[in-house]
């Protein structure tokens, strides 16, 4: 059972965007169990009859005034006590659950990993079906769901400002990796005192890549353990499922993308292993898969991982 709960609304929610001066939503100790929920999309993307809205969203669509700083409705933030600036946030994503009966998926022209292909916009409602966990596409298509949050990240350093949610950078954010389930669990460096916490951006089922720019977008109920680590110490997002240990790399350039997650793969390697920084090259030249995270966030990603088994200490 989660020890807090913070459900979305105009006070409890941050729209497009990530800022060190954003006023906690929620305070909980180091190792607090917290149930968020989140919701997703603006008015142009509600479905049809028959399918539930959950009536936070028309609350935060009537609050909203102007433009939103970036797409994502962010739950958020959290202040965990005792964090502070170089320590790092672990996040033990320990339950994800739909919150609705539909998703959306949608191209736009000039976006999307083929921005000249698609000249029109394109809208798609899916049906979600949380007993099943199955979705059923337009043409009837069902797929097997996989909910995660495309948005998970903490406040970012105070001199960069307010920062859109579209870009993945060093907090983390949208960095839309399929493999952070329930289960996985995701370090964050921390900038600020507190953390902060936020998520959103929910998925029921994407590819890597997330080609067209959205998933299968919904809103969603996750439950995390946040837990503060004074014995880390690195500065980007690294990950962890059940099986493999995973570093990131988020860059405009693809190439730049896969550089850093293999770097940071190679150190990951030599901190637990004490292999030299060679021999963790050749390791990860024999063992490691670079996987492209997504292509359409302007900042691209790549992930590496690494079956845990293999990081077995220097004899």
């Amino acid at each position: 059972m989660p020890d807090f709960e913070l459900k979305p609304s105009p006070k409890t929610t941050h729209w497009g965007y990530f800022d060190a001066a954003q006023p906690a939503a929620l305070r909980v100790p180091s190792g607090a169990k917290v149930k968020i929920t989140s919701v997703s999309g603006t008015r142009e993307v509600l479905p049809p009859a028959g399918f539930h809205v959950p009536p936070e969203l028309h609350a935060i669509h009537d609050a909203q005034v102007g433009i939103p700083f970036g797409p994502h409705i962010l739950t958020g933030p959290v202040h965990v006590e005792s964090a502070m600036p170089g320590d790092v946030l672990e996040v033990r994503i320990l339950d994800v659950g739909l919150h609705q009966d539909w998703g959306f998926n949608f191209n736009r022209p000039l976006a999307g990993t083929l921005p000249d292909d698609f000249p029109s916009h394109h809208l798609m409602h899916i049906a979600l079906d949380a007993a099943r966990m199955i979705g059923t596409m337009p043409w009837g298509l069902e797929l097997p769901l996989a909910p995660f949050f495309g948005v998970m990240g903490v406040a970012p350093p105070p001199a960069w400002g307010r920062c859109t949610s579209i870009i993945p950078r060093a907090f983390g954010g949208n960095i839309d990796n399929k493999e952070l389930v329930a289960g996985s669990t995701l370090y964050l460096p921390v900038f600020v005192e507190g953390a902060g916490f936020s998520c959103g951006d929910g998925h029921a089922l994407q590819g890597d890549g997330e080609v067209n720019v959205t998933a299968i977008e919904t809103a969603l109920t996750g439950t995390f353990e946040l837990i503060v680590r004074k014995d880390l110490s690195f500065t980007y997002p690294r990950a962890e499922t059940p099986t493999h240990v995973m570093t990131c790399g988020m860059d405009p350039d693809l190439d730049k993308c896969a550089e850093k997650a293999l770097r940071d793969m190679i150190a990951l390697i030599v901190e637990r292993t004490g292999l030299s920084r060679e021999q963790a090259y050749g390791l990860c030249s024999i063992t490691a898969d670079l996987r492209i995270t997504q292509t359409v966030n302007q900042h691209k990603g790549v992930h590496c991982m690494l079956r845990k088994e293999l990081l077995q200490p220097k004899v």
